[in-house]
């Protein structure tokens, strides 16, 4: 049934074989060299949408907001008393001297008890007095240590640098995402390092535990973690190369294959770091798709390869004419994939960015070993004797998979698959409806709740006042005029709105400074913790005013939104409430613009993530529409392959409702990423279907012929690859074994849903039914 005229393609490939083998040897040992300097790559500014409002919003005021933006905080605990303990605190003056000197510390905004911006202040009959929180007469004696408390109550950081049960203080590390003094970008992985030996390991004892949390800190926990994935790769590796063997029962075919699949992955890394890229904690499971694509087409070719061997025909012509016949269905399911994952550029996050133009770029390799590399060295390794042998033994009995899905091509077999289809897309579609954006749990939702990065959080939230959960509103005015009353007055109003908003724990801003500085002026009477309308007293009550609470032309305040978590309905509220407030209460003058902190980052990510999901799915599924519409010029044909997909994509979405796994950074391109694979089955098997279709053939026999030739290895693909990937769901980094259970249910499924729903749709659309009586009888 193969076109028995070889294609330009062919000839030109097989004629110059040597030639393109010694091309292909140079390219991978070239390229081979640069994947070995590919480095973990990360980034503040690459993990968050940068053209959203919000963070152009932060970008604008970004300077003003250094010890806002990206901060670690060091909690350091006494575990056999209170701080007030000199030995303690040589400990924690030790500490904030080592971080000083960690590269990419924002050192004029490093805050610690042993900090001259850390300060007391108070009123007295002459006026206020201060100073810095550790005198500079701090000598370590009783003396000193009973200042240093009384310091320490005045300062008003009880809940904030030091815990509310005086058992730990933090280091409060904001950092410079780009080092001043070399031009580097912040390497996350080193900092993360350093900050483990130079803090945790040198200094943690019986008396002293170390916490650390913070962007950069979680950061270089994942990538650390991900060092872990090559151990899974290896795995993923040795099952599969396990379960070639056991289909095809050669090595030389079994090796070949997975040699052309790692040299694709080679291929891909070393064009990587070509292009100045790397690897992120979010796009390390690329390189594991590109072996999975690899293997996939691969053992469409090494069965076709098989069949034509057990015909008669010799190594190279059994290769030329499994070329002949996969290659129209390979390079339209691999250009699916390769333009499918491009769709996720439309997402503007620069890591979901790169992790497509990754798997472009690993597709695109694939098209050349698989179909170029694999076909060349099969014709002079050919199968081996006992690989055709079996094979042929194989074909004598009809396969327990061939019986079985072949009956899916019967009329009650197939209309009774569509109802159980129609019943699982119904759940879908139901649980779907409860599909979240953001993360659904509090801590780094990335970790296992038991990582210490995890606890080290838990521990920092349950002893002090001050969240982690940063949401801040920048109040913006004309320069000079953001302690003007007008302004810190509606300012007043908002911080109010905002502590009455569920999920919030308390505002702060420099109308509170203001509040305390009347306070303090008036003798500490309670009647007098409010803004004055005189300007000039105003001004009298910000006669000292903490860092970070107006910046330098007084242009803009920062009013500090404490939350309970970064839930994804929690940030939904936070932003309403903003949104509904400037809508009440509009002002000239002044304007509150979202976002910065933590919180507001995240909020801004959620909102891109959302509107980009519809967006991201219909791209994907139209290009695999128009691809598939362009191969086979029928609707039919496409909505057969197509269907199927599209039940597997509703399914997951679902089973990501069910598992509480929201939308997110590292889950939304799973589903894009699901479906390019998936539609690989689809195709194969259609190419087939197509193929077998003969006058007077019946569907069943149309259908036995494409699952004899395809189906079995499309059904041999998505187990293995299944198998591989769910071993990911027993990994440290808890978005890792989330991809992995979506990944093994999508290629479950995708297999399946192509097996089963294909020849039930076929019967649907009356494709291959020209003659009925003959289809039934046979």
């Amino acid at each position: 049934m193969y076109n028995k005229k070889p294609a330009w393609l062919e000839k030109l490939l097989f004629k110059f074989r040597l030639p393109w083998l010694l091309l292909f040897a140079a390219v991978t040992l070239i390229l081979g060299y640069n994947a070995a300097q590919v480095r973990p790559d990360a980034s503040f500014t690459k993990m968050i949408p940068t053209q959203h409002p919000f963070i152009q919003n932060y970008f604008d005021y970004q300077e003003d907001l250094a010890s806002l933006g990206n901060v670690v905080r060091v909690a350091v605990e006494h575990t056999e008393g209170d701080i007030f303990d000199a030995e303690f605190q040589e400990t924690v003056k030790n500490i904030t001297d080592e971080i000083f000197f960690i590269p990419g510390v924002n050192r004029s905004g490093l805050r610690s008890l042993w900090t001259p911006n850390v300060r007391w202040m108070e009123v007295t009959e002459e006026g206020f007095v201060g100073g810095p929180v550790i005198p500079d007469s701090y000598d370590g004696s009783e003396e000193s240590v009973e200042q240093l408390r009384e310091n320490v109550l005045r300062s008003g950081e009880v809940g904030n640098l030091v815990a509310n049960n005086f058992e730990s203080t933090i280091i409060y590390v904001p950092l410079d995402e780009v080092n001043p003094e070399t031009g580097e970008s912040l390497d996350y992985a080193e900092f993360s390092e350093k900050l483990e030996n130079l803090v945790r390991d040198k200094y943690a004892s019986d008396s002293v535990n170390i916490h650390i949390t913070g962007f950069a800190k979680l950061i270089g926990d994942l990538i650390e973690g991900a060092y872990q994935v090559g151990l899974f790769f290896l795995l993923a590796i040795a099952i599969t190369m396990a379960m070639l063997y056991t289909y095809s029962r050669c090595w030389r075919s079994t090796l070949t294959v997975l040699s052309c699949s790692i040299i694709a992955v080679i291929w891909q890394l070393g064009i990587i770091d070509l292009i100045g890229s790397g690897i992120n904690p979010y796009s390390m499971l690329v390189p594991f798709l590109v072996f999975a694509i690899g293997v996939s087409h691969g053992v469409q070719i090494i069965n076709a390869i098989s069949y034509n061997r057990t015909q008669g025909y010799d190594k190279l012509q059994s290769s030329r004419l499994a070329f002949r016949g996969l290659y129209i269905a390979g390079l339209t399911a691999l250009a699916s994939d390769a333009i499918g994952f491009t769709t996720l550029m439309v997402i503007e996050i620069e890591v979901i960015k790169e992790l497509a133009i990754a798997a472009s770029i690993g597709v695109a390799v694939v098209v050349l070993t698989n179909l170029g590399l694999l076909p060349i060295l099969m014709s002079y390794f050919g199968v081996s004797r006992h690989g055709v042998e079996y094979q042929r033994k194989a074909q004598q009995n009809k396969h327990p998979i061939v019986h079985f899905f072949e009956q899916f091509a019967r009329p009650k077999w197939a209309y009774s698959a569509l109802v159980v289809a129609a019943i699982m897309l119904s759940w879908g579609l139901y649980q779907s409806q409860h599909l979240q954006i953001g993360d659904l749990d509090k801590g780094a939702p990335e970790l296992r709740p038991d990582s210490r990065y995890n606890q080290d959080n838990a521990y920092i939230v349950e002893n002090y006042s001050s969240s982690t959960d940063i949401f801040v509103v920048m109040a913006e005015t004309a320069p000079e005029q953001c302690i003007a009353y007008q302004n810190l007055e509606l300012m007043d109003r908002f911080s109010w709105h905002m502590e009455n908003t569920a999920g919030v724990q308390d505002v702060k801003s420099i109308v509170y400074v203001s509040k305390m500085g009347m306070f303090a002026i008036n003798e500490g009477n309670m009647k007098w913790f409010s803004l004055n309308r005189n300007q000039f007293v105003i001004n009298a009550s910000l006669s000292r005013i903490p860092d970070g609470l107006i910046n330098n032309d007084c242009s803009m305040a920062p009013i500090i939104i404490y939350l309970d978590d970064h839930k994804a309905e929690t940030l939904k509220q936070v932003v309403a409430s903003v949104e509904e407030f400037k809508l009440q209460h509009p002002q000239e003058g002044i304007e509150l613009l979202m976002a910065a902190g933590n919180a507001g980052i995240e909020a801004a990510t959620n909102s891109v993530i959302e509107d980009a999901q519809l967006k991201m799915l219909l791209w994907v599924y139209g290009v695999v529409i128009a691809l598939c519409l362009i191969t086979f010029r029928s609707i039919r044909t496409v909505a057969c392959i197509v269907l199927p997909l599209m039940l597997t994509t509703v399914m997951s979405q679902g089973l990501m409702a069910v598992l509480g796994i929201g939308v997110k950074v590292a889950t939304l391109p799973v589903i894009a990423l699901g479906v390019g694979i998936g539609v690989d089955y689809g195709i194969y098997i259609y190419s087939k279907v197509r193929e077998g279709l003969q006058p007077g053939v019946s569907l069943q026999d149309t259908y036995r012929y494409a699952l004899e030739h395809t189906g079995k290895a499309v059904a041999f693909t998505g187990l293995t690859l299944a198998i591989g990937v769910a071993t990911w769901i027993f990994s440290p980094i808890k978005f890792q074994a989330d991809m992995g259970i979506l990944l093994t249910f999508m290629f479950l499924w995708n297999m399946l849903g192509a097996l089963i729903l294909i020849p039930a749709l076929a019967r649907l659309f009356r494709i291959g039914v020209n003659n009925e009586k003959q289809g039934s009888s046979a």
